[in-house]
């Protein structure tokens, strides 16, 4: 193969990119030279992954890369329909987040189910309040999205005594179709969200599911903001219709600090980082590189997506 063109786009590249850089012409640009470079990739590595440049970009007609790889799990931010329609080959980051965000969620339950926000409280305050809380073994959750990334949430709570419903677009083994959704919400003590973005499940999350939870369940997205109505779930939290919530991605990031979220009551925000652990940097450059080297020798890539589904299908 003749040396190909790499285009990396994002204002931070990643900081060793050494298996291409010895056999590719690598080309870092960003949002304002996206447009001139796209035309003269092979390969764009979509190194920042919270951009709409890519979907906005994309050429219609004329030359385009022949694979698109994005340092993420979700792929939302850069399908239109011209890249869908086209047969540029799209593949994702499936494999570096999935336990990191499976602790993260854990971490959450577990620091719930003990009030550990609580204890801080009153430490703050110089109380000694003795208290009870939750024994976590026994409760129930159910884990929208049956992707790699709500199987490892599913399978790190099942450590901790969590019965576990997992929840996929359609019924398999394992796994619970969408459609009986509704009557797992009541017996829920935790709901979380892990499904990947697609149009039908915008805004899946809305006053019907949050008033189907029980009063003393607590609701987690770490899937894609969009899936929630946010203005729903702020209305359950402050009616206190559902006893808590967290929130690691939203509708609009990064959160602005005069946006009502911060004050919700029993709500916690974190600001997109349940996947992000020391090191993952090197993961993702080292996975594309991976993948590079397949692509190179012509054999079959790692984590096709399949563009019309928004997802990497599952086995």
């Amino acid at each position: 193969m003749s040396e190909s063109t790499v285009v990396v786009f994002g204002d931070q590249p990643p900081v060793h990119l050494d298996r291409v850089a010895g056999r590719a012409k690598v080309l870092v640009c960003d949002e304002n030279s996206l447009p001139q470079a796209l035309p003269t990739a092979d390969v764009l590595l979509v190194w920042d992954f919270t951009s709409d440049a890519v979907r906005d970009a994309w050429p219609g007609e004329g030359p385009r890369p022949a694979w698109v790889h994005t340092a993420s799990a979700g792929v939302d931010r850069l399908l239109c329909p011209e890249l869908v329609a086209s047969d540029t080959v799209l593949t994702n980051a499936r494999g570096v987040f999935e336990q990191p965000i499976a602790e993260y969620v854990a971490g959450l339950v577990v620091a719930m189910a003990k009030d550990f926000h609580g204890s801080w409280e009153l430490q703050r305050q110089r109380r000694w309040q003795h208290r009870e809380t939750m024994r976590l073994a026994g409760t129930r959750a159910v884990v929208v999205g049956a992707g790699p990334i709500g199987r490892a949430i599913g399978s790190t709570l099942a450590a901790l005594g969590v019965v576990v419903d997992l929840v996929g677009r359609t019924a398999r083994q394992g796994v619970r179709g969408g459609d009986e959704l509704p009557e797992l919400l009541p017996s829920a003590d935790w709901v979380v969200s892990a499904a990947p973005l697609t149009d039908a499940n915008r805004g899946m999350f809305d006053r019907t599911v949050f008033d189907r939870m029980k009063s003393t369940a607590r609701f987690i997205n770490v899937g894609r903001g969009p899936l929630v109505v946010e203005k729903d779930l702020t209305a359950a939290l402050v009616a206190r219709r559902i006893a808590g919530a967290a929130l690691d991605v939203f509708e609009h990031e990064p959160l602005a600090s005069d946006d009502p979220l911060w004050d919700v009551p029993g709500l916690f925000v974190s600001p997109h980082m349940s996947g992000d652990t020391v090191g993952w940097r090197d993961h993702l450059a080292d996975q594309f590189q991976d993948n590079y080297e397949r692509w190179c020798a012509g054999e079959p890539l790692l984590n096709i997506v399949d563009k019309r589904l928004g997802y990497v299908p599952v086995d």
